[in-house]
């Protein structure tokens, strides 16, 4: 019987420099992996680095002492994510006002629909405070208007303290800078209320329906430093009708939102989710 390889991720995030690609894949091949893919990225002088890698056996001492050494030669802060595929994967979900998707993701994870642990939820507002508490989910609303990377520092110390795997973006208000989301490479699921590329933004409903769209649908999909750009994983729609108002086409939307979401990490906790040359591409499609 083939031993499950177990794949690892690392990011690298810190001030532009030369060498670092070279060094991390050095280290990888020393340690006796198989690169899978390799991405990089620099905005306005942050250097942002994806490494994924493959091992028949993992020495995670070797590799972390490694990674950890290299990350004080560089100056810049690399982290090792271990996706161990007999290990449940920890989620957490972000939210602001909006109840629709956390009430469907965590009726969904008692109903056994879905297989995780959700540890931690957290708020931009103490609204869903009480879904959180009555399920015993610590709960943290945070939200520092005027500092935002402030607020995702705060956020980032948890998804760490809580090891988190996959962080679900459950109408979650907020947009998240490329300090953050190169941490969590294809590990960062929206929704989005229009069948994107059209119409995004914060006002999805209104452009729609300002517009006389037929047919209106929302998209799950991976977030990266591009505002409503990411691969798209999931998108579903309904027929307008005349005599749908904004609110009804609204009402109708955040239903279906819920639904879509639920999928899209469905699909990702079962692991038939691969992303390559920017799409993703989903294992077993018949079956979604």
């Amino acid at each position: 019987m083939v031993k499950p390889r177990t794949l690892i991720e690392v990011t690298v995030v810190g001030k532009d420099r030369g060498g670092v690609v070279a060094d991390i894949t050095n280290l990888i091949f020393k340690t006796g992996g198989n690169i899978e893919q390799v991405n990089q990225n620099v905005v306005r002088g942050l250097f942002g680095m994806h490494l994924e890698a493959s091992y028949q056996t993992v020495d995670r001492n070797e590799i972390d002492g490694g990674m950890r050494s290299l990350s004080n030669k560089l100056g810049m802060e690399i982290k090792v994510h271990y996706d161990d595929p007999n290990r449940l994967r920890n989620v957490a979900i972000l939210v602001s006002k909006q109840p629709n998707c956390l009430t469907k993701l965590l009726e969904a994870k008692e109903q056994g629909l879905i297989s995780c642990n959700i540890p931690v939820i957290i708020g931009s507002d103490q609204i869903l405070e009480d879904q959180a508490k009555a399920r015993g989910i610590p709960f943290y609303g945070i939200d520092d208007k005027q500092d935002p990377l402030s607020t995702e520092a705060k956020i980032l110390k948890l998804t760490d303290q809580y090891d988190i795997d996959l962080i679900i973006l459950a109408r979650y208000m907020r947009v998240l800078s490329p300090n953050f989301v190169w941490r969590y490479p294809h590990r960062i699921i929206n929704i989005h209320p229009s069948l994107l590329p059209a119409f995004p933004g914060a006002y999805a409903y209104v452009q729609a329906y300002e517009r006389g769209a037929k047919i209106v649908g929302c998209t799950a999909h991976f977030v990266t430093e591009d505002l409503d750009q990411g691969p798209i994983i999931y998108q579903d729609s309904f027929r307008v009708n005349e005599q749908d108002t904004l609110d009804t086409i609204r009402e109708r939307g955040q239903s279906l939102e819920a639904e879509t979401l639920l999928k899209a990490t469905k699909l990702y906790l079962e692991r038939r989710l691969e992303v390559y040359w920017g799409r993703v591409h989903v294992l077993d499609n018949n079956n979604v």
